[in-house]
């Protein structure tokens, strides 16, 4: 199996997000890129840098004027000295009130679909270097390699084609499988991250092409909270093409895996010819968030279950934050997920 990171990722450093009411330390932080590594060196992957260029797969999943926020928000919000130091919106579109203004401001809380998904100098390299590594991920993919494992930061898949949520402001999850659907290929992808993926849901509702499952806790009760629900199955040419699988929160390894399996189920009749998994190890009862209990032999069963479904894989790395149990946990998936 190989693996690809940029360390341009690092560049991103958030400082703060909104927890309870307060400002609180933001955890999805360089550091994760440092001990993802520790768990590849653990398991003896060889670890590489991309060469893809990704603008043109970007472009084909998300909107332009989004994209030029995110590239140039920043520069303009600096402008004001009224501003500190993140870029996080005060103010946000409804249902009933959802134009699209000219002020930095409200431009911010059109495009930021919550306060966790600050701008700063170093986001915009950091999160197409991303999208480089889900890129290059893909391409070995299709190109040769039957496993590949793309260690992205920051994470994507709470990025919806024009906004970001979630620590996610590049959806390379959804990147990486356009990349594969424009070459006529049929994709399912499997998420596992402890909250819901709904930007991925969102950019292939309407497709049968991309099949998405998620597997993750309860929405009543966590992130992203507004989806994520059994009944949401796709709208269009795509219903049936869309599946959740939500666990009771602090559910353990048996519970969270018997929903991967129903999860397996489902791709397997749909018979991919490429397998995307987004990888969150945020299920884990190690993780800041504490959403879960999935242990490290869990997440070895997981890998093992999931490295069956198709020749064709690949793993691109979601949530999961720092904790001294992040390379255990890495290496117990990534180790079932190759012997398979």
């Amino acid at each position: 199996m190989l693996a690809i990171c940029d360390d341009r990722q690092a560049a991103h450093r958030p400082l703060t997000r909104l927890a309870g009411g307060g400002l609180a330390p933001n955890p999805e932080q360089p550091q994760r890129i440092e001990l993802l590594k520790q768990g590849l060196s653990d398991c003896g992957i060889r670890l590489v840098s991309p060469t893809a260029d990704s603008r043109d797969a970007i472009a084909a999943v998300h909107d332009a004027d989004y994209l030029d926020f995110l590239e140039n928000g920043f520069a303009e919000w600096k402008k004001s000295p009224a501003n500190g130091p993140e870029m996080r919106a005060s103010a946000h579109p409804t249902i009933r009130m959802n134009r699209k203004p000219i002020d930095i401001l409200g431009r911010a809380g059109y495009f930021q679909a919550d306060a966790s998904c600050v701008l700063l100098d170093g986001t915009w390299e950091a999160v197409c270097a991303s999208a480089d590594t889900a890129v290059e991920g893909m391409t070995r993919v299709l190109n040769g390699e039957n496993k590949a494992y793309s260690l992205c930061r920051p994470p994507g898949h709470h990025a919806y084609a024009d906004k970001a949520g979630g620590f996610c402001y590049l959806n390379n999850t959804a990147i990486a499988a356009e990349l594969a659907a424009n070459q006529g290929l049929r994709i399912a992808i499997i998420d596992v991250d402890v909250h819901h993926g709904n930007g991925t849901q969102s950019i292939f509702y309407d497709r049968s092409d991309v099949m998405t499952l998620s597997v993750h806790g309860d929405p009543a009760h966590l992130y992203p909270y507004y989806s994520g629900y059994a009944d949401e199955e796709g709208e269009g040419k795509g219903f049936g093409f869309n599946r959740n699988f939500p666990v009771p929160l602090l559910s353990d390894s048996e519970i969270y895996l018997a929903a991967v399996d129903r999860a397996c189920e489902t791709a397997r009749k749909f018979s991919p010819d490429v397998l995307i998994v987004a990888l969150g190890l945020d299920a884990s009862s190690a993780d800041p968030f504490a959403c879960m209990n999935v242990d490290e032999d869990g997440f070895r069963r997981m890998g093992e279950r999931l490295g069956k479904l198709c020749r064709k894989s690949l793993v691109v790395q979601e949530g999961g934050y720092p904790s001294p149990s992040l390379p255990g946990l890495l290496k117990s998936f990534l180790g079932g997920f190759t012997v398979s």
